[in-house]
């Protein structure tokens, strides 16, 4: 039974895992967008918003959290000062899966994991809806 286990195994060892995730994370950064299995790509998701997150609070040890995971220098500081602060006012959901199909030599289910793009609240220019009138009977 898998009481309180969470995550994929990938069918990996734990060191092998986590260096998958790590691969993937290093490589979302690099290119912004990358083709991947539905399963890896699921896996993933939970860590780099938890990477992206930590980027936009930008303190000294949220930034050394993030090195520990991504060990690129160069990515990381494309994460904190490029990357981020697209999400700024994001609460969350920074990246989209998209199916692409199956691959060709295992039919294995793909996905194009990518940033999504940040939406800039447009100003309200519709009217206020008033509140409905009350009709009332006069019996």
């Amino acid at each position: 039974m898998r009481h309180n286990v969470f995550g994929r195994q990938l069918n990996r060892d734990t060191n092998q895992r986590q260096a998958l995730l790590r691969g993937l994370a290093g490589a979302l950064i690099r290119s912004e967008a990358i083709e991947t299995t539905e399963a890896k790509g699921k896996a993933a998701v939970s860590l780099i918003e938890n990477l992206i997150t930590k980027a936009k609070h930008g303190s000294l040890t949220d930034v050394r959290a993030i090195e520990a995971v991504v060990t690129d220098k160069s990515l990381v500081e494309k994460l904190v000062h490029e990357i981020a602060p697209r999400f700024k006012t994001r609460p969350g959901g920074y990246l989209r899966l998209t199916k692409l199909g199956n691959r060709t030599g295992d039919n294995a289910p793909m996905v194009r994991m990518e940033f999504t793009s940040p939406k800039a609240t447009p100003p309200s220019t519709s009217k206020p809806i008033a509140p409905a009138k009350i009709k009332r009977s006069t019996k």
